[in-house]
């Protein structure tokens, strides 16, 4: 239970801070911090990440959130989520975790490239979208992330944060606040999908997730005065080391 509490903090303020992150910390951190076996940990992680970043977001939502953009990435997902559960129940667990480690370097990597300094591809400097040649973009970025969300169990804010200020070009003002939306639309999609799979540990899982809402408020709140790029490349960092665990932990699992 203390596990729960302490990662659930952690989670939390990953959330608050950089408006994603929290899932690809808390299906490990759930399954080697907690205990949980993975098919309990992914639905669990959802409930989590998804009553979290409802919270981190309170603070946003006067300004930081397109809402057109977030209904739009968050719509698409929803029917790849399903798909992405269907292959989850078809895989290896150590099949799953290696995935999850790979997914993880790939994202910790593309943490550490800049965002634009102002409009992009698919942005305009002021924070709005290009809809006519951009639309493709957003759906197509949604359809993966949500497959990602039922396979893996994460909400998909350590892939939509890079996919928003690299392949769209919004500026991390508007990103954090859209992508929390993104992830609450995308969790309750994949917690759905996994409904009546497993049992959940409703202790673990109220403990994780009420410490995960307290931490993102406030981390929410305390990220205004932090500068964006000492934030993500910390994050980055830390998915890096967690990726490097859970793959070894994989690798060993498969070779047993």
């Amino acid at each position: 239970m203390i596990a729960a509490l302490v990662l659930g903090l952690i989670v939390g303020s990953l959330l608050g801070l950089v408006g994603g992150g929290g899932a690809i910390i808390a299906v490990p951190a759930l399954v080697y911090g907690v205990g949980l076996p993975l098919e309990e940990a992914i639905p669990t992680s959802l409930i989590v990440v998804g009553a979290a970043s409802a919270v981190a977001v309170l603070p946003r939502l006067r300004r930081g959130v397109n809402w057109r953009l977030a209904t739009i990435v968050g719509s698409a997902g929803v029917a790849t989520a399903y798909l992405g559960t269907m292959v989850n129940r078809l895989l290896n667990p150590g099949v799953l975790l290696l995935i999850f480690a790979v997914i993880m370097v790939i994202a910790g990597i593309r943490m550490f490239m800049p965002p634009r300094p102002g409009g992009g591809p698919c942005a305009l400097p002021g924070g709005e979208i290009r809809w006519r040649s951009c639309l493709p973009r957003a759906i197509a970025t949604g359809a993966v992330v949500g497959f990602l969300t039922g396979l893996l169990g994460v909400g998909g804010g350590f892939l939509i944060v890079p996919a928003l200020t690299l392949v769209l070009g919004l500026p991390m003002s508007v990103t954090v606040g859209t992508s929390l939306v993104i992830i609450v639309i995308n969790s309750l999609a994949g917690f759905t999908a996994h409904l009546g799979d497993v049992q959940i540990d409703l202790a673990v899982t109220g403990a994780f997730a009420v410490t995960a809402m307290a931490a993102s408020l406030i981390a929410g709140r305390l990220a205004r005065g932090l500068s964006d790029t000492v934030l993500k490349r910390g994050f980055a960092v830390l998915v890096l080391i967690v990726a490097v665990y859970v793959a070894v932990q994989a690798v060993v699992a498969l070779v047993d």
